[in-house]
């Protein structure tokens, strides 16, 4: 793992240091890098898939406040066995846990919620993150592809920060972190961080900086991305 000076940016979080290892992260693996990274008592969206992984590795005592699109304040990790109440789901539909203090409340109040800049945080899925921030996660654009904007439009822009959680590749190679997005757009200049199994960038006005790698080296990293990386 390689780490330059811009890693002292960070917000306050769980860990006191990065992570070191010699491979790319596995999804689980990359949650708990997001997770460590929030900060305490922040307000908190997890887009449907993987980031609401990150629900698992958040302590308690941190006060972090995960919000849910279909209406739920203090939302707790994902529940298991006698735990699961089929009434009780995230907007992935996913069970889910409540923590002390969890409320309820109409799905146009959730969504008021997320346009009125309530939201400290939210980590979203991409399918592509340009290097100004811009953010294609609902349409490939390719025939008979299916759309599924959600409500990612309304986190894009309502929330502070908005981190992505994906591969830093395709199936095939191509690189996800690109010049400009050639996929439908979802937000323009919204994304802060990127968050991948073989390294975290921050997107700033001056360029895409690298904070971390796993198991890839940042000449690696360049060779293989048409953007510019600090």
């Amino acid at each position: 793992m390689t780490t330059d000076s811009t890693a002292s940016t960070r917000p306050a979080s769980t860990a006191e240091a990065p992570i070191a290892v010699d491979h790319p992260l596995s999804m689980d693996e990359v949650a708990a890098v997001i997770a460590r990274d929030i900060p305490a008592g922040a307000f908190v969206n997890l887009g449907i898939g993987q980031p609401t992984k990150i629900a698992d590795h958040l302590p308690e005592e941190l006060g972090v406040v995960l919000h849910t699109e279909n209406g739920m304040l203090g939302m707790g990790p994902k529940a298991e066995g006698a735990q699961i109440d089929p009434d009780l789901t995230n907007a992935g539909k996913v069970p889910v846990t409540e923590l002390p203090g969890a409320a309820y409340f109409h799905h146009a109040d959730s969504f008021a919620m997320m346009r009125g800049g309530h939201l400290d945080v939210c980590v979203l899925g991409a399918y592509q993150v340009s290097e100004r921030g811009d953010l294609a996660n609902w349409h490939t654009g390719k025939p008979g592809d299916i759309p599924a904007v959600g409500g990612a439009m309304d986190l894009a822009i309502g929330a502070r920060d908005v981190y992505v959680m994906m591969t830093l590749f395709t199936k095939s190679g191509a690189p996800k972190l690109v010049r400009q997005c050639t996929y439908p757009l979802t937000g323009v200049g919204c994304v802060s961080r990127v968050y991948t199994e073989v390294a975290t960038f921050d997107v700033r006005p001056d360029g895409v900086h690298v904070l971390e790698t796993y198991g890839i080296t940042l000449n690696e990293l360049r060779s293989r991305l048409d953007v510019e990386l600090f």
